[in-house]
Protein backbone atom coordinates (compact mmCIF):
# COMPACT_ATOMS: atom_id res chain seq x y z
CA UNK A 1 0.00 0.00 0.00
CA UNK A 2 1.45 3.23 -0.81
CA UNK A 3 2.38 5.76 1.98
CA UNK A 4 -0.01 8.95 1.82
CA UNK A 5 3.01 10.83 1.73
CA UNK A 6 4.00 9.20 -1.53
CA UNK A 7 0.28 10.97 -2.78
CA UNK A 8 0.72 15.08 -3.65
CA UNK A 9 -2.77 16.20 -2.53
CA UNK A 10 -1.86 15.23 1.35
CA UNK A 11 1.92 16.28 0.49
CA UNK A 12 1.09 19.10 0.38
CA UNK A 13 -1.51 19.32 2.33
CA UNK A 14 0.62 17.45 5.26
CA UNK A 15 3.42 20.17 4.38
CA UNK A 16 1.52 23.37 4.84
CA UNK A 17 -0.28 22.02 8.17
CA UNK A 18 3.35 20.96 9.41
CA UNK A 19 4.45 24.40 8.62
CA UNK A 20 1.88 26.84 10.12
CA UNK A 21 1.90 24.47 13.13
CA UNK A 22 5.31 25.30 13.41
CA UNK A 23 4.54 29.08 13.42
CA UNK A 24 1.87 28.63 16.16
CA UNK A 25 4.50 26.77 18.22
CA UNK A 26 6.46 30.03 17.93
CA UNK A 27 4.21 32.23 18.86
CA UNK A 28 3.31 31.27 22.73
CA UNK A 29 6.68 32.75 23.73
CA UNK A 30 6.93 35.73 21.33
CA UNK A 31 3.58 36.96 22.73
CA UNK A 32 4.41 36.75 26.01
CA UNK A 33 7.27 38.98 25.78
CA UNK A 34 5.20 41.54 23.39
CA UNK A 35 2.57 41.44 25.75
CA UNK A 36 4.96 42.03 28.45
CA UNK A 37 7.59 45.25 26.81
CA UNK A 38 4.08 46.77 25.83
CA UNK A 39 2.73 46.36 29.14
CA UNK A 40 4.49 44.62 31.66
CA UNK A 41 1.16 43.17 33.13
CA UNK A 42 1.00 39.88 33.41
CA UNK A 43 -2.79 40.40 33.77
CA UNK A 44 -2.84 41.91 29.74
CA UNK A 45 -1.71 38.91 28.87
CA UNK A 46 -4.50 36.89 30.14
CA UNK A 47 -6.77 39.78 28.45
CA UNK A 48 -4.97 39.13 24.51
CA UNK A 49 -5.25 35.43 25.14
CA UNK A 50 -9.09 35.47 26.13
CA UNK A 51 -9.38 37.74 23.27
CA UNK A 52 -8.34 35.14 20.84
CA UNK A 53 -10.18 32.03 23.14
CA UNK A 54 -13.36 33.58 23.22
CA UNK A 55 -14.07 34.11 19.92
CA UNK A 56 -13.16 30.73 19.00
CA UNK A 57 -15.31 29.18 21.18
CA UNK A 58 -18.34 30.89 20.26
CA UNK A 59 -17.82 30.52 16.53
CA UNK A 60 -16.48 26.74 16.17
CA UNK A 61 -20.15 25.14 15.62
CA UNK A 62 -20.44 28.40 12.93
CA UNK A 63 -17.17 26.89 11.62
CA UNK A 64 -18.49 23.07 11.14
CA UNK A 65 -21.63 24.18 9.32
CA UNK A 66 -19.74 26.61 6.68
CA UNK A 67 -17.10 24.09 6.39
CA UNK A 68 -19.93 21.06 5.73
CA UNK A 69 -21.60 23.62 3.40
CA UNK A 70 -18.91 24.88 1.24
CA UNK A 71 -15.64 23.46 -0.12
CA UNK A 72 -13.42 22.96 3.33
CA UNK A 73 -10.44 23.30 1.53
CA UNK A 74 -11.72 27.01 0.53
CA UNK A 75 -12.69 27.80 4.26
CA UNK A 76 -8.89 26.69 5.23
CA UNK A 77 -7.66 28.68 2.65
CA UNK A 78 -9.56 31.87 3.68
CA UNK A 79 -8.43 31.24 7.34
CA UNK A 80 -5.00 30.90 6.63
CA UNK A 81 -5.14 34.21 4.50
CA UNK A 82 -6.92 36.28 7.46
CA UNK A 83 -4.28 34.66 10.26
CA UNK A 84 -1.73 35.43 7.98
CA UNK A 85 -2.39 39.06 7.67
CA UNK A 86 -3.33 39.39 11.39
CA UNK A 87 0.56 38.03 12.25
CA UNK A 88 2.43 40.03 9.73
CA UNK A 89 0.47 43.23 11.81
CA UNK A 90 1.55 42.17 14.83
CA UNK A 91 4.79 41.58 13.57
CA UNK A 92 5.62 44.72 11.61
CA UNK A 93 4.06 47.08 14.86
CA UNK A 94 6.55 45.02 17.05
CA UNK A 95 9.49 45.79 14.52
CA UNK A 96 8.47 49.27 14.44
CA UNK A 97 8.96 49.21 18.32
CA UNK A 98 5.46 50.99 19.11
CA UNK A 99 3.04 47.87 20.28
CA UNK A 100 0.25 48.91 22.28
CA UNK A 101 -1.84 46.10 24.10
CA UNK A 102 -5.08 47.44 21.78
CA UNK A 103 -2.83 46.40 18.29
CA UNK A 104 -2.00 43.01 19.93
CA UNK A 105 -5.54 42.22 21.74
CA UNK A 106 -7.79 43.19 18.06
CA UNK A 107 -5.15 41.02 16.41
CA UNK A 108 -5.49 38.01 18.67
CA UNK A 109 -9.68 38.22 17.98
CA UNK A 110 -8.87 38.19 14.32
CA UNK A 111 -6.76 35.39 14.56
CA UNK A 112 -9.32 33.47 16.83
CA UNK A 113 -11.97 34.14 15.05
CA UNK A 114 -10.12 32.74 11.74
CA UNK A 115 -8.61 29.86 13.68
CA UNK A 116 -12.64 28.64 14.27
CA UNK A 117 -13.29 28.34 11.11
CA UNK A 118 -9.79 26.20 10.24
CA UNK A 119 -10.06 23.99 13.19
CA UNK A 120 -13.37 22.05 11.87
CA UNK A 121 -11.56 21.61 8.38
CA UNK A 122 -8.90 19.72 9.44
CA UNK A 123 -10.78 16.11 9.36
CA UNK A 124 -12.26 17.05 6.36
CA UNK A 125 -9.42 17.92 4.52
CA UNK A 126 -7.76 14.63 5.27
CA UNK A 127 -11.02 12.02 4.24
CA UNK A 128 -10.80 14.62 0.83
CA UNK A 129 -7.65 13.65 -0.31
CA UNK A 130 -6.43 10.28 1.47
CA UNK A 131 -8.68 7.22 1.18
CA UNK A 132 -10.18 5.12 4.29
CA UNK A 133 -7.57 2.71 4.49
CA UNK A 134 -4.63 4.98 4.14
CA UNK A 135 -5.99 7.82 6.99
CA UNK A 136 -4.63 6.34 9.87
CA UNK A 137 -1.51 6.48 8.03
CA UNK A 138 -2.01 10.46 7.27
CA UNK A 139 -3.30 11.19 10.33
CA UNK A 140 -0.41 9.36 12.21
CA UNK A 141 2.25 11.35 10.34
CA UNK A 142 0.45 14.88 10.80
CA UNK A 143 0.27 13.89 14.30
CA UNK A 144 4.15 13.01 14.32
CA UNK A 145 5.01 16.10 12.54
CA UNK A 146 2.91 18.05 15.02
CA UNK A 147 4.94 16.38 17.98
CA UNK A 148 8.16 17.53 16.32
CA UNK A 149 6.91 20.99 15.88
CA UNK A 150 6.09 21.54 19.32
CA UNK A 151 9.88 20.61 20.06
CA UNK A 152 11.32 22.67 17.85
CA UNK A 153 8.58 25.43 17.71
CA UNK A 154 9.77 27.31 21.05
CA UNK A 155 13.51 26.29 20.83
CA UNK A 156 12.97 28.35 16.93
CA UNK A 157 10.97 31.26 18.99
CA UNK A 158 14.08 31.62 21.60
CA UNK A 159 16.76 31.96 18.24
CA UNK A 160 14.28 34.78 16.98
CA UNK A 161 13.25 36.76 19.61
CA UNK A 162 17.29 36.65 20.78
CA UNK A 163 18.83 37.22 17.91
CA UNK A 164 15.78 39.94 16.09
CA UNK A 165 12.82 40.26 18.41
CA UNK A 166 9.70 39.15 18.82
CA UNK A 167 8.32 40.96 16.25
CA UNK A 168 10.26 38.60 13.26
CA UNK A 169 8.75 35.39 15.44
CA UNK A 170 4.73 36.80 14.17
CA UNK A 171 6.04 37.39 10.70
CA UNK A 172 7.50 33.93 10.06
CA UNK A 173 4.11 32.76 12.02
CA UNK A 174 2.39 34.67 8.79
CA UNK A 175 4.65 33.79 6.51
CA UNK A 176 3.57 30.46 7.09
CA UNK A 177 0.10 30.54 6.84
CA UNK A 178 0.70 32.25 3.67
CA UNK A 179 2.64 28.87 2.29
CA UNK A 180 -0.06 26.82 3.36
CA UNK A 181 -2.78 28.81 1.37
CA UNK A 182 -0.34 28.75 -1.49
CA UNK A 183 -0.16 25.19 -1.25
CA UNK A 184 -4.16 24.37 -0.22
CA UNK A 185 -5.05 26.36 -3.54
CA UNK A 186 -3.10 23.84 -5.40
CA UNK A 187 -4.96 20.44 -4.20
CA UNK A 188 -8.61 19.28 -4.79
CA UNK A 189 -11.14 17.97 -2.08
CA UNK A 190 -13.59 15.57 -2.73
CA UNK A 191 -16.88 16.36 -0.89
CA UNK A 192 -20.25 15.14 -0.68
CA UNK A 193 -22.82 18.11 -1.17
CA UNK A 194 -24.93 19.22 1.58
CA UNK A 195 -28.79 20.20 1.57
CA UNK A 196 -28.82 23.85 2.02
CA UNK A 197 -31.14 24.13 5.13
CA UNK A 198 -31.04 27.23 8.03
CA UNK A 199 -28.22 27.60 10.56
CA UNK A 200 -29.76 26.48 13.64
CA UNK A 201 -31.22 23.08 11.46
CA UNK A 202 -27.41 22.66 10.59
CA UNK A 203 -26.34 22.60 13.79
CA UNK A 204 -29.14 20.48 14.98
CA UNK A 205 -28.31 18.26 12.67
CA UNK A 206 -24.67 18.03 13.54
CA UNK A 207 -25.37 17.83 17.27
CA UNK A 208 -27.90 14.58 16.29
CA UNK A 209 -25.17 12.76 14.85
CA UNK A 210 -23.17 13.23 17.71
CA UNK A 211 -26.09 12.45 20.25
CA UNK A 212 -26.89 8.89 18.22
CA UNK A 213 -23.43 7.63 18.43
CA UNK A 214 -22.72 6.29 22.37
CA UNK A 215 -19.44 5.73 21.46
CA UNK A 216 -18.81 9.56 20.36
CA UNK A 217 -20.42 10.96 23.05
CA UNK A 218 -19.63 9.37 25.63
CA UNK A 219 -15.38 9.77 24.17
CA UNK A 220 -15.97 13.56 24.29
CA UNK A 221 -17.17 13.74 27.75
CA UNK A 222 -13.82 11.51 28.70
CA UNK A 223 -11.45 14.14 26.34
CA UNK A 224 -13.11 17.06 27.61
CA UNK A 225 -12.45 15.79 31.15
CA UNK A 226 -8.87 14.99 29.82
CA UNK A 227 -8.19 18.82 28.85
CA UNK A 228 -9.72 20.04 31.78
CA UNK A 229 -7.51 17.88 34.26
CA UNK A 230 -4.70 18.46 31.93
CA UNK A 231 -5.12 22.53 32.66
CA UNK A 232 -5.18 21.31 36.23
CA UNK A 233 -1.57 19.40 36.43
CA UNK A 234 0.09 22.32 34.37
CA UNK A 235 -1.08 25.08 36.76
CA UNK A 236 -0.58 23.68 39.96
CA UNK A 237 2.26 21.35 38.68
CA UNK A 238 5.37 23.77 38.78
CA UNK A 239 4.93 24.79 42.17
CA UNK A 240 4.80 20.97 43.52
CA UNK A 241 8.09 20.19 41.29
CA UNK A 242 9.61 23.57 42.23
CA UNK A 243 9.17 22.96 46.07
CA UNK A 244 9.12 19.94 46.55
CA UNK A 245 10.33 17.69 44.05
CA UNK A 246 14.04 18.86 43.29
CA UNK A 247 13.49 22.54 41.71
CA UNK A 248 13.09 23.74 38.27
CA UNK A 249 15.09 21.52 36.17
CA UNK A 250 12.29 18.95 37.65
CA UNK A 251 9.85 20.92 35.94
CA UNK A 252 11.30 21.04 32.84
CA UNK A 253 12.01 17.21 32.34
CA UNK A 254 8.33 16.52 33.37
CA UNK A 255 7.40 18.98 30.47
CA UNK A 256 10.43 17.37 27.95
CA UNK A 257 8.76 13.90 29.02
CA UNK A 258 5.85 14.37 27.75
CA UNK A 259 6.86 16.26 24.98
CA UNK A 260 8.82 13.31 23.94
CA UNK A 261 6.03 10.74 24.86
CA UNK A 262 3.98 12.50 22.71
CA UNK A 263 6.27 12.27 19.95
CA UNK A 264 6.11 8.19 20.59
CA UNK A 265 2.76 7.70 20.95
CA UNK A 266 1.86 8.95 17.64
CA UNK A 267 4.73 6.53 15.91
CA UNK A 268 3.11 3.43 17.47
CA UNK A 269 0.01 5.35 15.98
CA UNK A 270 1.65 4.71 13.01
CA UNK A 271 2.56 1.10 12.93
CA UNK A 272 -0.03 -0.36 15.61
CA UNK A 273 -3.89 -1.00 14.33
CA UNK A 274 -6.07 -2.23 17.77
CA UNK A 275 -9.05 -4.12 17.03
CA UNK A 276 -11.03 -2.03 19.53
CA UNK A 277 -9.09 1.17 18.54
CA UNK A 278 -11.79 4.26 20.40
CA UNK A 279 -12.11 1.66 23.72
CA UNK A 280 -7.65 1.47 23.64
CA UNK A 281 -7.60 4.81 22.93
CA UNK A 282 -9.57 5.64 25.87
CA UNK A 283 -8.25 3.83 27.92
CA UNK A 284 -4.49 5.04 27.84
CA UNK A 285 -6.14 8.47 28.19
CA UNK A 286 -6.89 6.85 31.95
CA UNK A 287 -3.49 6.86 32.48
CA UNK A 288 -3.40 10.64 33.10
CA UNK A 289 -4.74 9.93 36.49
CA UNK A 290 -0.82 8.73 37.55
CA UNK A 291 1.11 11.83 36.99
CA UNK A 292 -1.82 13.70 39.04
CA UNK A 293 -1.81 11.53 41.93
CA UNK A 294 1.75 11.32 42.12
CA UNK A 295 2.23 14.68 42.20
CA UNK A 296 -0.63 15.02 44.91
CA UNK A 297 1.61 12.84 46.96
CA UNK A 298 5.00 14.79 46.10
CA UNK A 299 6.28 11.06 44.83
CA UNK A 300 10.10 10.90 43.58
CA UNK A 301 10.79 12.88 40.69
CA UNK A 302 11.63 9.99 38.27
CA UNK A 303 7.99 8.23 39.00
CA UNK A 304 6.53 11.47 38.41
CA UNK A 305 8.42 12.13 34.84
CA UNK A 306 7.72 8.65 33.73
CA UNK A 307 4.02 8.27 34.30
CA UNK A 308 3.61 11.93 32.84
CA UNK A 309 5.71 11.12 29.69
CA UNK A 310 3.30 7.67 29.55
CA UNK A 311 0.25 9.61 29.66
CA UNK A 312 1.08 11.92 26.81
CA UNK A 313 2.25 8.75 24.74
CA UNK A 314 -1.24 7.44 25.42
CA UNK A 315 -2.51 11.15 24.01
CA UNK A 316 0.22 10.97 21.21
CA UNK A 317 -1.46 7.26 20.11
CA UNK A 318 -5.12 8.33 20.73
CA UNK A 319 -5.51 11.59 18.03
CA UNK A 320 -4.55 10.28 14.88
CA UNK A 321 -6.52 6.78 15.79
CA UNK A 322 -9.25 8.75 17.44
CA UNK A 323 -8.88 11.26 13.78
CA UNK A 324 -9.26 7.71 11.50
CA UNK A 325 -12.20 6.19 13.22
CA UNK A 326 -14.15 9.55 12.85
CA UNK A 327 -13.56 10.22 9.46
CA UNK A 328 -14.98 6.46 8.84
CA UNK A 329 -17.50 6.38 10.74
CA UNK A 330 -18.99 10.00 10.48
CA UNK A 331 -20.84 10.93 7.38
CA UNK A 332 -18.84 13.02 5.44
CA UNK A 333 -21.75 15.78 4.85
CA UNK A 334 -21.60 16.44 8.68
CA UNK A 335 -17.90 15.68 9.58
CA UNK A 336 -17.09 19.45 9.91
CA UNK A 337 -20.06 19.82 12.53
CA UNK A 338 -19.55 16.65 14.13
CA UNK A 339 -15.70 17.57 14.98
CA UNK A 340 -16.63 20.93 15.84
CA UNK A 341 -18.54 19.80 18.73
CA UNK A 342 -15.22 17.69 19.86
CA UNK A 343 -12.89 20.81 19.54
CA UNK A 344 -15.41 22.62 21.55
CA UNK A 345 -15.71 20.22 24.49
CA UNK A 346 -12.17 19.94 24.45
CA UNK A 347 -11.11 23.44 23.97
CA UNK A 348 -13.78 24.75 26.37
CA UNK A 349 -12.64 22.12 29.07
CA UNK A 350 -8.96 23.54 29.74
CA UNK A 351 -10.21 27.33 30.80
CA UNK A 352 -12.28 26.02 33.44
CA UNK A 353 -9.54 23.97 34.57
CA UNK A 354 -7.12 27.20 35.04
CA UNK A 355 -9.86 28.89 36.86
CA UNK A 356 -10.69 26.16 39.33
CA UNK A 357 -7.49 24.78 40.15
CA UNK A 358 -5.93 27.84 42.09
CA UNK A 359 -9.18 28.35 44.23
CA UNK A 360 -9.34 25.06 44.73
CA UNK A 361 -5.89 24.97 46.17
CA UNK A 362 -6.13 28.51 47.98
CA UNK A 363 -9.27 26.78 49.64
CA UNK A 364 -8.18 23.79 50.64
CA UNK A 365 -4.47 22.79 49.47
CA UNK A 366 -2.77 22.19 45.89
CA UNK A 367 -3.48 18.29 46.76
CA UNK A 368 -6.79 18.50 46.96
CA UNK A 369 -7.29 19.31 43.05
CA UNK A 370 -5.10 17.27 42.18
CA UNK A 371 -6.47 13.65 43.38
CA UNK A 372 -10.03 15.28 42.40
CA UNK A 373 -8.82 15.42 38.88
CA UNK A 374 -6.54 12.12 38.96
CA UNK A 375 -10.52 10.93 39.88
CA UNK A 376 -12.40 12.60 37.51
CA UNK A 377 -9.97 11.60 34.58
CA UNK A 378 -10.07 8.47 35.18
CA UNK A 379 -13.71 7.58 35.92
CA UNK A 380 -14.41 9.66 32.61
CA UNK A 381 -11.97 7.29 30.43
CA UNK A 382 -12.61 4.02 31.78
CA UNK A 383 -16.07 4.70 32.06
CA UNK A 384 -16.30 5.31 28.38
CA UNK A 385 -16.11 0.72 27.92
CA UNK A 386 -19.54 1.10 29.44
CA UNK A 387 -21.06 2.10 26.13
CA UNK A 388 -21.74 -0.65 23.52
CA UNK A 389 -20.22 1.21 20.60
CA UNK A 390 -17.05 1.90 22.62
CA UNK A 391 -16.50 -1.93 22.46
CA UNK A 392 -17.65 -2.42 19.07
CA UNK A 393 -16.07 0.31 16.73
CA UNK A 394 -13.07 -0.70 14.54
CA UNK A 395 -10.72 0.38 12.28
CA UNK A 396 -11.38 0.53 8.44
CA UNK A 397 -9.42 -2.70 6.47
CA UNK A 398 -6.03 -1.85 4.49
CA UNK A 399 -6.11 -2.67 1.03
CA UNK A 400 -4.67 -5.51 0.32
CA UNK A 401 -1.46 -5.44 -1.53
CA UNK A 402 -1.18 -5.86 -4.98
CA UNK A 403 -0.52 -9.60 -6.06
CA UNK A 404 2.90 -10.18 -7.70
CA UNK A 405 2.86 -10.77 -11.10
CA UNK A 406 2.82 -15.15 -11.88
CA UNK A 407 6.01 -15.36 -13.85
CA UNK A 408 5.99 -16.06 -17.29
CA UNK A 409 5.58 -20.19 -17.99
CA UNK A 410 4.68 -21.06 -14.65
CA UNK A 411 3.11 -24.56 -13.63
CA UNK A 412 -0.66 -24.27 -13.07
Amino acid sequence: MVHPLRQRAFRLLFVGRTLSSLGDFVIPAALAIAVHHATGSSGALALVLACAMVPRLVLLPLGGVLADRHDPRLVALAADVVRCAAQVFVGCVLIAGDPALAHLAVASAVGGIASAFAIPTTSPLVAGVVDAPQRQAANAATAIANGVTRLAGPALAGVLILSVGAGWAFVLDGATFAVSAVLLAAIRVRRVPVERRTLLADLAAGWAEVRSRDWYWTSLIAHAAWNGVAAVLITLGPAIAVDRLGGDATWVLVLEAGAVGLLLGSLVASRVRPRRPVLVANLGLATYALPLALLAFAAPAPAVIGSYGLAMAALGFLNPVWETVVQAEIPPQALARVSSYDWLCSLAATPVGYALAPLAAAAWSPQAPLLVAAVVVAVACLGTVLAPGVRRIGLPVPAPAPAAPEPVGAAR
